[in-house]
This record gives C-alpha cells, structure tokens and sequence, in this order.
C-alpha cells in the first residue's frame, strides 16, 4: 500500500506539472482535449508497469512534456506524445484515436506504432526506423515525438539489463543522436550522445567525466581571467552580450580521443567561449557585422591562431547552424576556441527545425524528402539505414567548384564524392582533382572551404577499389549501378571473424558479442562502429559476453611514445617492459629529432589490465611526455 501510495504521488504531481506547464501556452478547448487525453491514455496502460517498478502512464506523461516544455510543440504532438503507446501496448485502436482526437493526432500516433509483421523486410529494428523516416514525406513532428520518447528512455536506462541498455544505446548513437544534430537540436543531441556512451561503456564515460571535471576545476580561475577584458570592452562599446565558458560534453571529448588516437590532455579544445550578443537591432546593424566588431575587438585582445576563422553565418550548417568561430591563444598556453553568436542564433543551435529561417533546415528536409525516394527506388539491396545514415547524418563541410558556387557535402567526403555531387558523367570519368590549385588524387579527403575542380578522361572508369573510398549515398550508388551494368555484379566482400578486425578487443575491454549466421559470435569493443551499427539495426542478436584472460593468447600492441631524449633512455625501456613486466617485444623503432624521441615499440600482452600497468609503469619513466597504443589481431 506504501509503495502504491509512493507511485501515486509521483505520478500525480508529474501530471499536474504537465497540465500547470501547458496551461501556460494552449487554449482552454486545448487544455480540456489535453485532459481528456490523459484520462484516455492512465485508463490504457492501468496494468502496465515499467521496468524499474513504477507505473507505465510515467512514460507518456514525461514524453509529452519534452515535447511541450522542451520542444515547445503544438497541442496535436503533446496530446499524441500521451497516446504513443496506446495502439502498439493496449486493445485501443487507431479509429478509436481518430474518432476521440481527430485524424492528425491519429495520423502520428499511427506513425508512431511499430507495426507487428509475420516476417520483417531486413529487421524489426530497421524496418521500424524506415516507416518513422518514411514520415517525413508529409510531417517533421512524427519523428521529434520519437526524439522525445528516445530521450525519457535514455534518461531512464538504468533500470534495463545490460543487453538491453546496449541494444538501446547503439540505436541512439547510431540513429538518433544523429538525427537530432541534422535536425538542428544541439541540446537533445548532446544528451543522447552522452546518455549512450554511458551506458555502452560505462568506465571510459566516468574517466572522461573525471578528467574534464578536473581540468574545469583547474583552469576556471585562468579562464575567468581571459574574458574579464572581453566583458570590458564589449561594454566599452556598448555591446551587450554574455561570455561564458563552457566545457565539452564527455561525448565530445571521448569521440575527439577516439578519432585522433589521443589522450584527454592532447585534445585541444576542452572547453568553449560563447559570447551571445543581443542588441544589434537597436543600433541598426546586421548580425554578421555585429558579430564581426566582436571579433575585431577580440583580436585586438588576444593573437588570434593563423587561418582558424570559420563563418559559418555567410556559409550556415545544413541544420541550420549560424555561428562565427575563431581560436584565441589564452593565458596559459593553449588556443581558446571561441563562437560568436547573436541571441537568435544560439535559438537556431539548440532549436533548430522548430524555428522558421530561411535556407536553413527546411532545404535539409526537402533534400531528405528526395533522397528518400531514390533510396526507396535503387537501394533496396544496399541498405536503408545506411544509406540515409551516410548521407544525412555525418556532420557536413561546405566546398566550392571554379565558379565560385559553395556545395555541402557530408564531413570525410573525397574529391569523388564532389565529382558525382557536380554530374554522374562527371563522377563515372573522374581522373584526378586540382583541390586548392594542387593536383592531387579524386580520393583526397575534402577539407571545410577546399576549391575543387575535377579532371576528366573518357578512358577512366569506376572500379570496385571506388566503393573503398566514396562516402556520400549518391556517389556509392553511382558507382555501384555502374559496377552491376558492366561487370555483373561486383560488390564488396564482407568477412566475419570471431574477433572484430576494426575495434580488436582485448581481455578486460568493455565488449558485446552478437550471434553470426553460422552460429558463432563476433566480439566487438562497445564502442566499435560496427558494433553500434549492429546493435541499432539487429538488437536481437546481441549477447552479453567476456573476453577471458588466457596464458596461451597474446596481443601484439603498438606502443607509441614521445619523450624528451636523454642518456639510456632505449634501455631503460626495454628494460621496464622485458624484465619488469616479463613481456616479450618484437621490435622497437625511434627515431630522435632535435632532442625529441618518436618511439614506437611492439610488445605482446594478454589483457587491457596488463597493457595499462605497462603504458602506467612507461609514465613513471623520466622525460616521457606522451604515451598512446594500438591494438592488433591475437596470436596464440
């Protein structure tokens, strides 16, 4: 009876707070049909709990207020956020919907329901991401409910078993978290990033978290002492706006580590300066020349870092994103990176598709609208969710052609993806690409604000070797219609191995397994591309496994130092590693240049435990300043 008592307190205050919020913005017909809704969805899901003990309408009521409070959605979405679950979990129908609440709520609820098949196109998980993207043929609002729900079910993971909480991990770094950054919404993006790599890898989130806190503990009285003088002279010139510094999410830090295969203290911007300005209406000026004075006076502070300037307000992002980025050298060393944005602008970043602008979201949503067409069309047999993934949910690069136009490509786009993005004839007898005046391979990597020209030559074709290097959908898909038409076929191999080859687990790691076709399991690192991809499109398959510790299995590691020379320093190594640790090594390379050591030595362990005694015992050494590792393939 206490426990009753206890649930029912909760849910009652959470749904007054929800109807006190809402009051605020919706009509008195408005708020009854809310009601009613309310009423409709407690009476659904009566004897349905969730999984960790409380009552289920829990769910639906903390959806509906994101979509009200933090999504500031109309009444239709809040009323279908409570019903989301109605159709799929109860007897209740969508006619019943229909009938109660109109055909608009009906029509996302009925979006929002995952349709029950004998036997799934590709997978459950996958076929259910396709019919929600499928929604943006006629309506956004379906598919920010589903943000929605995905945020309270990350918010409260904690209480699903492990398997579980992989499972929806992966989807959300896979599919949301994404979708949310093309959609503009940096806020609900950074959270699910963050809620994922919790969940998934739950040591290396607390380490970062750890590490970061840290550091902003440290370095706070150093950075308020940096923007004193920028608050001083932005009021000197009668500019309004604050500056705060803030600092990376774990996620981003993490993802940085990753990327660049460094440690926390190599990333180089760990926190951000945000100066939002607000009065440039009253003084009669734009907001990219307002935001240029700011600039001008921060550089009369501070040396500004040479070519790190980055507009993205002439040239916005495709979700929309306004901003004037630069780097500052701070007062203790490092490069500070700051973002110059009007009070409008930062609305944009952490709204995005809810704000109407121009050339902003809407042409993504239209391009998507699109693409999802030709993808319907060609690329059943390549996969949906890959395909929109690789072209809608990278981050992206603005480049130009001669003529000065700017083109928006997907960020880790090669010259011959911009080749097909110009013409497919164009793309199909690509030969070489002059990138900024030099000539250089179609399969050079673009960089933000690259001059591009593509050359020709009618006795160049695509190979299969292209499918390695093109990224964007329309180039893949280019290359693979042309492959099918003249050489019958072709398409990469795709191999399977007990260890994955990408991530190359070691004992201890944090690792998932999932079931192969021929009943064996591949082990996968949580954070493994390929695991998170796997987990967001074949949930079902995932097995919950540990790497054991065997005497009679090895991995050879990449030990990769840089140290201040000094005498003896080889042999001091050898010796922590041989004798210390009783490790056997394969070989070492250093190369010493103007009193700097670039060393790289092999060496055989049997665990991650092991390789960090080492890589822990290798700091303690004298003049060693940076020290990171590689995995390999395991030998027994």
């Amino acid at each position: 009876m206490e426990g009753e008592n206890k649930y029912a307190e909760q849910v009652n205050s959470e749904r007054d707070l929800l109807f006190e919020n809402a009051a605020e913005r919706f009509t008195p017909e408005e708020m009854e049909m809310l009601q009613d809704a309310y009423y409709f969805a407690e009476e659904a899901h009566s004897k349905q709990w969730r999984k960790g003990g409380e009552p289920y309408i829990t769910h639906p009521i903390a959806v509906a207020r994101i979509v009200s409070e933090e999504l500031l959605l109309g009444i239709n979405p809040v009323v279908a956020a409570l019903l989301h679950d109605v159709v799929e979990d109860t007897p209740h129908t969508i006619e019943e919907i229909r009938d109660r609440y109109g055909s608009d709520v009906a029509f996302l609820v009925d979006v929002l329901t995952k349709k029950k098949r004998e036997k799934y196109e590709t997978s459950k998980q996958v076929d259910n991401f396709q019919q929600m993207l499928n929604s943006i043929h006629y309506d956004i609002r379906a598919l920010l409910i589903k943000l929605s729900d995905r945020l309270h079910n990350m918010r409260t993971l904690k209480s699903m078993a492990a398997e579980k909480q992989i499972k929806i991990a992966g989807e959300t770094d896979y599919f949301y978290a994404p979708l949310a950054n093309r959609l503009g919404l940096y806020k609900i993006k950074s959270e699910l990033e963050n809620l994922s790599l919790k969940y998934r890898s739950p040591h290396e989130y607390e380490d970062v978290e750890r590490q970061l806190n840290e550091y902003a503990e440290k370095h706070a009285k150093a950075a308020d002492e940096w923007m004193e003088p920028i608050k001083q002279k932005l009021e000197e010139n009668h500019i309004k706006a604050t500056v705060t510094c803030d600092k990376r999410s774990v996620y981003s830090i993490w993802s940085k580590m990753q990327e660049k295969n460094i440690s926390f203290k190599e990333v180089e911007h760990i926190r951000i300066v945000h100066i939002t300005f607000y009065n440039w209406q009253e003084i009669g000026i734009t907001e990219k020349r307002q935001a240029l004075r700011i600039y001008s006076i921060l550089t009369d502070l501070y040396v500004e870092k040479p070519g790190s300037l980055t507009n993205y307000i002439d040239t916005p992002k495709e979700n929309g994103y306004h901003s004037l980025h630069c780097k500052l050298m701070g007062n203790e060393g490092r490069w500070m990176e700051v973002h110059i944005q009007s009070s409008t602008m930062q609305m944009l970043s952490n709204y995005g598709c809810l704000i109407g602008h121009e050339g902003g979201v809407e042409g993504w949503i239209a391009k998507f609208r699109e693409v999802l067409k030709d993808i319907a069309f060609h690329g059943k047999d390549s996969g949906f969710i890959e395909n929109v993934k690789r072209t809608f949910y990278s981050d992206d690069i603005v480049v130009f052609a001669p003529d000065g136009k700017h083109i928006t490509m997907p960020k880790g786009a090669t010259a011959l993806d911009f080749a097909y993005e110009i013409h497919s004839k164009i793309g199909n007898h690509a030969k070489y690409a002059i990138i900024n005046d030099k000539l250089s391979s179609i399969f050079t990597e673009l960089q933000h604000g690259d001059r591009v020209k593509i050359g020709t030559s009618d006795d160049t074709h695509p190979n299969p070797d292209w499918l390695n290097h093109a990224v964007s959908y329309k180039a893949l898909q280019r290359v693979r219609q042309y492959l099918r038409k003249e050489l019958k076929n072709v398409d990469p191999e795709k191999f399977k191995y007990h260890l994955c080859k990408v991530c190359e687990p070691l004992p201890g790691d944090e690792v998932v397994g999932f079931h192969t076709d021929n009943d064996q399991i591949m082990i996968h690192k949580c954070n493994c591309e390929i695991a998170i991809s796997e987990a967001a499109q074949q949930g079902d398959i995932i097995e919950s496994v540990e790497l054991p510790v065997s005497p009679r299995c090895v991995y050879p590691v990449t030990i990769i130092i840089k140290a201040v020379n000094r005498d003896g320093f080889l042999l001091d190594l050898i010796t922590e590693i041989s004798k210390k640790y009783k490790l056997s090594i394969e070989r070492i390379r250093s190369i010493t240049t103007d009193e700097i050591i670039d060393c790289t030595i092999v060496i055989y362990v049997h665990s991650i435990n092991e390789l960090k005694q080492v890589e822990d015992g290798i700091r303690q050494m004298k003049n060693i300043y940076e020290i990171s590792h590689v995995t390999h393939a395991m030998k027994v």
